[in-house]
């Protein structure tokens, strides 16, 4: 076992992964820019080392500066948390050429399941259901045929990437080609699928060790989205039966197989609801934000998880000894208003006061007096409500959220709670389009706003944000 990870992130995540190591007996490392001097997860670890200046691009995405503290603290291994360069091949590699281990998949994994066509390409053979999709892009004429082909509606989506952004749903041509106005798919890589309208996005946590066992955790349900940006998940679906969870299961195996994943990930699925039919999306090869609640019903703590297959260890566990209980709901807070188009709230907190409780799990990386920085991910904290039914998980939820009291930033709480008032999410009849449909005022765009200036404001308020 390591007696050193440096966590190559901040935030909640990283105060996530230092917890786990405390609790395995392995001292930690932070990392810090310029604006990170006094985070909590700095304060929470055994050493600490300063790697850049507040921008990212010079702290946390500096691969040489973040290596380099591993060796100079003796560290073992890094742990990449998510976002960050948690998906790039590149660093995975450099990790390893210093002789320190990489706790997440294989490199050439990552670059395999980064690209969605090869991903795509890696699944065919094995029969796992897709969606109708097209080769990369490469010229608007291109595309306009592609779309034929495919079938409108269409999404337009970045080969590279994840967290649902710099995607664009077509239904016509006329559409199409506003957006390619503004999309310049000669010098990003696109490609479309055929969009299904009336879906659920269904998740499934896979966990696979050295040795070629792979077995799933079961599901999460991420419908709950605005503009592709996942807002709530829970655990398991209510959508399922018990027939249907079983195939999603083995399909998330088989995609994992597909691709001789090591490590935890996830696959992602849509369920068409017309048909009832799972499609496969693509993988994330790290753990997710909304891990959480797998944990939560399963039991199992998908972080040490994560440290001990990449020490090494062997599953120690066997898909038919899986069981889940209960239902867990999280809650996404950021510090952003709902109000305002979602704007960024960067500032101090000044007033601070978690909720706690039976049933409630919190994970943040921030206390009073702390600063919210413009330059990062605008998550402040996850709210995770366990209850023995999903009516009890969001009784609990509710009485969290009211709870929660943050003041100096504004926050989505208000979000969330009418999301739980809603008789539609309260009886489980949600899809992808609920916000648009049921809370249009959270999905509309500013009057006058054009599509490049949408595609603007999208990129300005998504910069950084994990997937």
């Amino acid at each position: 076992m390591f007696k050193r990870i440096l966590i190559a992130n901040r935030g909640e995540i990283a105060v996530r992964i230092i917890r786990a190591c405390q609790e395995m007996d392995i001292e930690t490392v932070a990392v810090y820019s310029d604006a990170d001097a006094n985070a909590m997860h700095v304060q929470l670890a055994d050493l600490a080392c300063h790697i850049g200046a507040s921008d990212a691009s010079e702290s946390y995405l500096n691969m040489k500066a973040i290596i380099n503290a591993a060796i100079e603290t003796g560290a073992d291994a890094i742990h990449p948390g998510y976002g960050f360069l948690s998906e790039n091949a590149d660093f995975a590699e450099m990790v390893a050429k210093a002789g320190l281990a990489w706790i997440g998949p294989l490199a050439v994994t990552i670059r395999q399941v980064g690209d969605k066509d090869v991903a795509r390409a890696a699944m065919e053979p094995s029969g796992i259901p897709m969606a109708k999709g097209s080769e990369p892009l490469t010229s608007h004429e291109m595309a306009l045929e592609a779309a034929r082909e495919v079938g409108y509606p269409v999404i337009l989506k970045p080969v590279s990437g994840g967290g649902g952004k710099s995607m664009f749903v077509a239904h016509n041509a006329a559409e199409l080609k506003e957006i390619l106005q503004i999309v310049d798919i000669e010098k990003v890589k696109f490609y479309f699928e055929h969009y299904i309208e009336r879906s659920r996005h269904i998740e499934v946590q896979i966990v696979a060790d050295n040795y070629g066992s792979i077995i799933h955790l079961g599901e999460r349900e991420c419908s709950i989205q605005r503009r592709n940006q996942k807002l709530l998940e829970e655990s398991p679906s209510i959508a399922l039966t018990d027939a249907m969870r079983q195939e999603v299961g083995l399909l998330a195996v088989k995609a994992a197989k597909s691709v001789h994943y090591t490590n935890i990930g996830t696959v992602e699925f849509l369920l068409d609801l017309s048909n009832n039919q799972f499609y496969f999306m693509e993988i994330n090869p790290r753990v997710q934000v909304e891990h959480g609640i797998t944990e939560a019903v399963t039991n199992i703590d998908l972080v040490r998880t994560q440290i001990r297959i990449a020490a090494g260890e062997p599953l120690e566990i066997a898909q038919k000894n899986i069981r889940t209980h209960g239902h867990a709901i999280e809650c996404r807070i950021n510090a952003e208003d709902p109000e305002n188009n979602f704007m960024p709230s960067p500032g101090k907190i000044t007033k601070w006061h978690e909720p706690g409780g039976p049933g409630i799990r919190f994970d943040s990386g921030f206390t009073a007096d702390l600063s919210i920085e413009p330059y990062y991910d605008s998550l402040i904290a996850k709210v995770i409500a366990i209850g023995r039914t999903r009516g009890d998980a969001i009784k609990i939820m509710k009485r969290a959220l009211k709870e929660f009291h943050v003041e100096g930033v504004k926050t989505t709480i208000p979000l969330h709670q009418r999301i739980l008032e809603d008789d539609f999410f309260c009886t489980g009849n949600i899809d992808t389009q609920f916000i648009q449909k049921r809370l249009q005022a959270y999905e509309n765009t500013p009057a006058r706003c054009s599509l490049r200036e949408l595609k603007a404001f999208a990129d300005k308020a998504t910069a950084n944000i994990y997937a």
